[in-house]
């Protein structure tokens, strides 16, 4: 991965939301290509149309009109098309039930939305400088919950 690009998908129906990700991917010290969509369906439309570049990592707001983010996970993790597409939860919700249904669903990152953009820069580096092979196959509930 060193000299290709990574390729980085955000479903969130925030538009400030995404904007102050746009914002803090373009800060971070990696050659990166950002997809943004406002909900779960167009994530999931544009997973699966034949010929769209899958990304390397998907960040996925929960709480999202039309299709929310469990929904797209669900979805995600039951095709096998997508079974090396790893899937960050990025949330506002602190709720365990929420973090524990992501985590059974096969979500291999937990992230709650961090209020700054130096924060939120430190979260999506640590994110995506993750060794994913290592994350899935050491997983359990007390590294799936990244804390600043």
């Amino acid at each position: 991965m060193i000299n290709k690009k990574m390729l980085v998908a955000v479903a969130d129906d925030d538009a400030e939301d995404l904007l102050f990700f746009k914002k803090a991917i373009a800060s971070v010290k990696m050659a990166t290509e950002l997809f943004l969509f406002n909900n779960g369906q167009e994530l999931m439309d544009y997973l699966n149309t034949p010929g769209n570049p899958m990304p390397d990592i998907v960040f996925l707001d929960l709480n999202m009109p039309v299709k929310n983010g469990m929904e797209s996970l669900r979805e995600i993790r039951y095709n096998s098309r997508f079974k090396n597409l790893s899937v960050a939860i990025y949330s506002t919700s602190t709720s365990e039930s929420d973090i524990k249904k992501t985590f059974i669903l096969g979500a291999n990152v937990y992230i709650n939305k961090p209020n700054s953009l130096v924060l939120l820069k430190e979260v999506i580096e640590k994110v995506l400088n993750m060794n994913w092979q290592y994350q899935n196959s050491k997983m359990d509930k007390d590294n799936f919950l990244l804390r600043l």
